[in-house]
């Protein structure tokens, strides 16, 4: 009998107290320890809560200290005093984040430069490649009328440049070739001639930074990327490829690409693929994106994943087909249609993700800061450096084996 009117009466609190009978004591009990279990829930749970808050504040506050005493070691280090202003701290908003917008407008105004430089053979697909990634015929071949191509005694460099604009944005791209490469029976010292065209513009630059009027904004045409093409060999890294990665590696970026790469299943793919990280490794070839420069942890993490991907393997192709209802760059074969842009395919979208998407500012950077800053040490070291005048030396004026042609154009 007095669990039914317990049961009553709980209902009756549940329901707003309505049923109220004889046995209310035993309801107030209940309605007691109700409140003490969800006390003790409340209160463990603003424990817990508060448990966790603390912790969150812990590790904000160890964060600004830890970038508190950084920032102090840098100004110590420099002989500066400083104290850190955090948002917290400020009085009211003070319009510093707009500097971003002003360096925007600024850039968008002035454009960029960057300059890319193709290495391989003849018949591997270089001025392909090259008018893939930016879907515009900006290759010398592609863009040269009544282009007539010659086997070529020596090697040779020809540049052609072009200003491509998207979105407002305005690129001036400089594309260098170096036919007649690795096409003769004898290839010695093939290398010597593109080294020295590098090591040119390197001079190029440091001349200009030298004069007492300098120009506001100095010419950049130095190679802040070299795209090396292997040939789809299966076997190994040949001898000419060696000497060249090895030789230049040290004074550009170099990207290897495993080019036709459609000429091999999956499987040998890969195992090519595995045989070429191998005998990089092997003889010590530095190809980017080097781990030294690696500068924080995501930027390593971003960097692991395109080193394991390196040599891509490319195909290159400007002709569109009808795949779903969709137009793809791709190559039509007995097989199918190999889309250039499906990562199931190819590597090429990797490829141009590193050269423009992600990595196309980090090859300036690395170019300038390392590169071409090794290069000015070791002529300010020089003792026959002559600084009179401040004009090129002569073998710079002379033609020599850079036979560049120039071309301007507007895409």
């Amino acid at each position: 009998m007095e669990g039914r009117e317990e049961e009553r009466s709980i209902l009756g609190e549940e329901n707003g107290g309505e049923s109220k009978s004889e046995g209310e004591p035993v309801c107030s009990n209940g309605q007691d320890s109700m409140k003490e279990e969800e006390g003790d829930c409340i209160d463990v749970k603003t424990e817990k809560e508060e448990g966790e808050k603390g912790m969150e504040e812990w590790r904000q506050t160890k964060e600004v200290e830890v970038e508190a005493e950084v920032n102090m070691e840098v100004h110590q280090s420099a002989g500066l005093p400083m104290s850190i202003i955090q948002g917290s701290d400020l009085f009211g908003y003070v319009g510093i984040e707009s500097v971003l917008d002003q360096m925007r407008r600024k850039t968008m105004k002035s454009g960029f430069e960057f300059n890319i430089m193709v290495v391989g053979q003849s018949g591997l697909g270089k001025s392909t490649l090259v008018n893939t990634l930016f879907k515009s015929k900006v290759s010398r071949k592609t863009c040269t009328p009544n282009y007539e191509e010659k086997i070529s005694r020596t090697v040779k460099l020809h540049s052609v440049s072009h200003l491509i604009e998207e979105k407002g944005v305005k690129l001036k791209l400089t594309v260098v070739d170096t036919p007649g490469f690795g096409d003769k029976i004898n290839n010695e010292n093939c290398c010597e001639p593109i080294m020295k065209y590098i090591n040119e513009q390197y001079e190029k630059y440091l001349r200009e930074e030298l004069h007492i009027n300098r120009k506001r904004r100095i010419p950049d045409t130095r190679v802040h990327c070299c795209i090396y093409f292997l040939p789809p060999t299966g076997h190994r890294l040949r001898p000419i490829d060696v000497e060249f990665m090895k030789g230049l590696g040290n004074i550009v970026s170099i990207v290897p690409v495993i080019a036709k790469a459609d000429t091999f299943t999956i499987e040998e793919r890969l195992q090519f693929k595995e045989r070429i990280k191998y005998d990089l490794a092997a003889n010590g070839i530095r190809v980017y994106p080097q781990k030294e420069y690696d500068e924080d942890p995501e930027e390593r993490i971003l960097n692991d994943r395109i080193r394991e991907s390196i040599p891509f393997a490319v195909v290159g192709t400007d002709k569109e087909h009808q795949v779903n209802g969709n137009k793809v760059l791709g190559r039509k074969t007995k097989w199918g249609i190999i889309e250039v842009e499906n990562i199931a395919h190819c590597e090429f979208a990797n490829l141009r993700d590193l050269l423009i998407r992600s990595h196309l500012q980090d090859l300036k950077d690395v170019t300038h800061n390392i590169h071409y800053e090794t290069y000015r040490v070791r002529r300010l070291n020089e003792s026959n450096m002559n600084f009179s005048g401040v004009g090129l030396p002569s073998w710079l004026q002379e033609k020599g084996t850079t036979d560049k042609s120039e071309s301007d154009s507007h895409l």
